[in-house]
């Protein structure tokens, strides 16, 4: 059965014990919670937010099968090898471990050099034939592994790609180029990641995957709710109320920071217990956590008393 992409699609953290190992109970319950919201479709693990390239393979392939043991709804998996072959052969595994669908992040390389055109093509299609639904993962405008319109159309057409997370972060790129996708692929879900600044794109997309999903999936759903209403008061209101949070977790030096500060915001909410991170992300400095506690507090998130019987 084909992946409903069309609502909130978090990309829950991973959650660790002190001594560094990955909590994969704790892991299950974050994932039970998440998933018992109406609205929620996916959840999309081993990204970005997820600190997925910096658990080992064993760990994730450990992490995939414990989420889709502990949910219902479909388990998107990052991703990340280098070669096509080996993002290949990824996929297939991660496919076994129970996950259903796949973001498909660029090549490292093309970070820095850009890509040959044709490359992406062959990365997707490899991957697609794996089983796994894939995602077009649109990267920031200012790298040089941001697809061209022609390279996004021509992987969109590749069987098994049924959505696109666009975080182009240039708005008349956006407003270029989302028009041309959702005329040649009416079917191709859209979806923003654009954490930091939501609203522009919030009347375009049939959903949103983002990590920002972890912290306000409750408001998130109302948000998108809204967008697909065109009311843009409705949109504008709840901007202004998740305002103090985005601000505090993701308007700082390095989108980075952002995963670290997600941590924080969750465990202001209840949701767990430690902030425990991995190398070579680092802990916020002094003030963080308090300047985090009052921007949930002043976003009228709610502190969650269920979650250990989730």
């Amino acid at each position: 059965m084909a992946i409903d992409w069309k609502g909130l699609n978090p990309a829950p953290v991973t959650l660790f014990k002190d001594n560094g190992d990955v909590d994969f109970e704790q892991n299950a319950k974050l994932a039970k919670w998440l998933a018992g919201i109406d609205g929620v479709k996916t959840l999309v693990i081993l990204g970005h937010a997820g600190e997925g390239t910096f658990l080992t393979h064993d760990e994730q392939i450990e992490l995939i099968r414990v989420y889709a043991d502990a949910v219902d709804i479909p388990i998107v998996a990052g991703i990340t090898g280098e070669g096509t072959k080996v993002a290949e052969l990824e996929a297939r595994e991660k496919y076994d471990a129970g996950a259903r669908g796949a973001l498909v992040y660029p090549n490292h390389g093309w970070l820095r050099f850009g890509y040959q055109k044709g490359a992406p093509q062959t990365r997707y299609q490899a991957v697609a034939e794996s089983g796994l639904e894939c995602i077009l993962f649109q990267y920031p405008n200012v790298t040089k592994c941001s697809y061209d319109l022609q390279t996004q159309l021509d992987i969109a057409a590749i069987p098994g790609v049924t959505a696109t997370k666009n975080g182009v972060r240039d708005m008349k790129r956006w407003y270029n180029e989302i028009p041309v996708l959702r005329n040649e692929f009416p079917d191709l879900a859209i979806m923003s990641c654009h954490d930091e600044w939501l609203l522009p794109t919030m009347f375009d997309v049939d959903g949103l995957l983002v990590g920002y999903g972890n912290m306000a999936p409750e408001a998130l759903i109302e948000y998108i709710k809204a967008g697909k209403a065109q009311d843009y008061t409705a949109a504008r209101k709840i901007h202004e109320k998740l305002l103090p949070i985005t601000k505090a977790v993701y308007h700082r030096g390095s989108h980075m920071e952002g995963s670290v500060a997600l941590k924080h915001a969750l465990r202001a909410r209840g949701l767990i217990d430690n902030v425990n991170i991995r190398e070579p992300l680092k802990p916020l400095g002094d003030g963080a956590d308090a300047e985090i506690r009052a921007a949930v507090k002043a976003s009228g998130l709610s502190v969650v008393k269920e979650l250990e019987t989730a």
